[in-house]
């Protein structure tokens, strides 16, 4: 019996991005030891019977917390937004769980077991975006002299969702915590926590958005115990473009000691004469390598 899950989602529009994911997990001989599950938001028949020779479990992403038709419809992925923290109630089977969005793979191991270890004793395993290299981690516009207007990811998510001004000043300035990837133990109080802040986000807010804000909010205002995992561990390639290791052939965090990205994520997507990595897979970009060159690369999973 496997204990520990990787658990990601999708529709049928980021299947190959899935499908990409599965792959780059699966090539690890450790992988062998952890299901792989996935929440359907609105994948093809086909699809689903092509996944189901390669992961273990495969269940309809529903909406565990009630929301306005008018603000989904047509848009099936957006329980991505609200599954995701209700994970045991899908697959009960599992005493940790790992999810990692779809348009994110594996590039390292050691990074899934950091994951798992990181999330013991009830903590929350995840990653901060801020790191060396991070120019910007809080926007404002300056209106005058020393006034100015904040602008920061968590501010502006949470003065919508209309969760109070007190706790939205203890989020303005706090590392944003991305939801892409993120560990937990079944009975970790982590859920509740995170089920009660998504339920007041999900009110007036956004619904994209809102389990990440909802997240932060359990970290930065309920407290809840966290263990902070390395940069590497949730590349987010939009924020930093990694280097290339030529001679190991594997990308690299573009700062000294140039760690191993362990996952990498294309959240935001990388744009090129305005198409998206995600969706165009022959979409390649100029970075660098340890020695100073300049290649051609895509950033996804390539086997």
């Amino acid at each position: 019996m496997k204990k520990n899950v990787i658990v990601s989602l999708a529709d049928s529009n980021y299947f190959p991005l899935l499908l990409e994911l599965v792959e780059s997990i699966q090539r690890f001989k450790e992988s062998e030891n952890v299901a792989i599950c996935i929440l359907d938001a609105g994948l093809t028949s086909d699809q689903k019977d092509l996944l189901s020779n390669k992961v273990d479990e495969i269940k309809s992403a529903e909406w565990d917390i009630q929301v306005p038709g008018y603000k989904v419809r047509g848009k099936e992925w957006l329980k991505s937004q609200v599954s995701r923290a209700f994970l045991p109630s899908y697959f009960p089977n599992y005493e940790k769980y790992l999810w990692i969005d779809c348009d994110a793979w594996v590039n390292d191991w050691s990074c899934v077991n950091l994951y798992f270890k990181a999330c013991e004793n009830g903590k929350l395993g995840i990653t901060q975006t801020i790191g060396p290299g991070y120019k910007i981690t809080s926007k404002v516009n300056w209106v005058f002299g020393k006034l100015a207007i904040i602008k920061s990811q968590n501010f502006k998510h949470a003065v919508k969702s209309k969760i109070g001004y007190d706790k939205a000043r203890k989020l303005a300035f706090a590392p944003h915590i991305n939801i892409g990837v993120f560990s937990l133990e079944k009975n970790s109080k982590g859920w509740t926590s995170w089920q009660k802040n998504l339920e007041k986000t999900l009110k007036s807010g956004n619904i994209f958005g809102s389990e990440g804000l909802a997240i932060n909010m359990s970290v930065y205002i309920d407290n809840l115990e966290t263990e902070f995992l390395p940069l590497n561990c949730n590349w987010i390639t939009s924020n930093l473009l990694p280097k290339f290791d030529e001679e190991k052939q594997t990308f690299v965090e573009p700062f000294l000691p140039n760690k191993k990205i362990g996952i990498m994520h294309l959240a935001a997507g990388i744009w090129k004469d305005d198409i998206d990595m995600r969706v165009d897979k022959s979409i390649k970009i100029d970075i660098e390598t340890l020695n100073n060159k300049k290649i051609s690369k895509s950033l996804r999973y390539n086997n």
